[in-house]
């Protein structure tokens, strides 16, 4: 019998991720956000079928909305449902979320974007980043970064290697 404490969060399995937001943003604080999904769009999740890569959301009638996710229905979906993979998706937060970011949204040129999808808790949750836009010069400063990351961690194997 283990004595210690039970944790009921789960640690969030990602399905699909957005690499090209931290490519194009710096992200500043992190959401989690609930999806508007039809049934069809669950199965197709669930199978793998989404895309991010594309998306943005916006700040419209105070509420936040997921454009340009891809969601391919799958060939065994219903005939009396015409799936728009495209379709805008409304993202559920709770209403102080929705004040701060569409108060940084409107005056401080931030934006949002979304980050990852992913499961918590058996839902499918959305990710979502108040993040502020890279000039050039920072997405190349970002890039030598990495691969200096990757040149240190080249040099510390080889270097184990021998010995």
């Amino acid at each position: 019998m283990s004595l210690l404490p039970h944790s009921t969060e789960s640690t969030p399995m990602v399905i699909a991720d957005n690499r090209k937001a931290f490519h194009e943003y710096f992200i500043e604080e992190r959401f989690e956000a609930g999806l508007v999904l039809e049934g069809w769009e669950v199965k197709a999740i669930r199978a793998g079928r989404i895309q991010l890569k594309e998306s943005y959301v916006i700040y419209k009638n105070g509420e936040f909305w997921l454009f340009g996710a891809h969601i391919s229905a799958l060939p065994t979906a219903s005939t009396h449902v015409k799936p728009d993979p495209t379709r805008t998706r409304k993202l559920l937060l709770k209403q102080r979320e929705i004040e701060r970011l569409g108060g940084k949204v409107d005056r401080s040129g931030y934006t949002v974007a979304a980050l990852n999808l992913h499961y918590t808790r058996g839902y499918i949750k959305l990710e979502i980043g108040l993040a502020k836009g890279k000039k050039q010069h920072d997405k190349r400063e970002s890039e030598k970064e990495r691969e200096w990351q990757r040149e240190k961690a080249r040099l510390v194997r080889n270097e184990v290697k021998r010995g």
